[in-house]
């Protein structure tokens, strides 16, 4: 199977010395990996975006698992609800770094990924909020939601961004 054009340098001339053959197959397994990964999404702005939503989840999270729970349902709900959207964000971060969008092309990533944040984001303030209301001034719950606001405004950011990357730039180009 064949993924296009390659450029084998061999380090031989037509009358220069032979290279080493370790050499040569070290150079281009080297950029067969090197394609694999999208580099610059790390340090992209939309990939830090993205950590920082997974970072903030998973504090939220791991702040209302160790605390002591006054209401089950409302924080069994927040804690649904983050993992899932931590989940989603990792797939859709995972999609981006090892360039899947652009194999898998019967899907539309942009409005996939605007669909997904714009449902994460209006379950995940939900949840904040029934989690903020229900807190009772514990420290860990407090702590809590706030990440998980935190996390709501980092995702509200992740719309706008999808948005205009999904529809502003397919409307300029009719």
């Amino acid at each position: 199977m064949s993924h296009g054009a390659r450029v084998i340098r061999t380090g031989v001339s037509s009358g220069g010395p032979v290279a080493p053959p370790s050499i040569t197959t070290a150079s281009s397994s080297a950029g067969s990996d090197a394609e694999l990964m999208d580099g610059a999404y790390f340090r992209s702005c939309a990939g830090m975006l993205k950590v920082a939503q997974m970072i903030s989840l998973l504090i939220g999270f791991i702040s209302v698992n160790s605390s002591p729970w006054v209401d089950y349902s409302a924080f069994s709900y927040f804690q649904i609800v983050t993992m899932c959207d931590l989940v989603m964000i990792l797939f859709f971060y995972i999609i981006h770094i090892f360039r899947i969008h652009r194999k898998l092309t019967c899907v539309s990533w942009p409005l996939a990924e605007f669909l997904h944040y714009l449902i994460g984001t209006i379950l995940l303030l939900i949840a904040s909020i029934v989690a903020a209301s229900r807190s009772y001034n514990l420290s860990g719950l407090v702590a809590g939601a706030t990440f998980g606001f935190l996390a709501t405004i980092l995702c509200v950011l992740s719309i706008w961004s999808s948005y205009k990357v999904s529809c502003i730039t397919q409307s300029t180009s009719k």
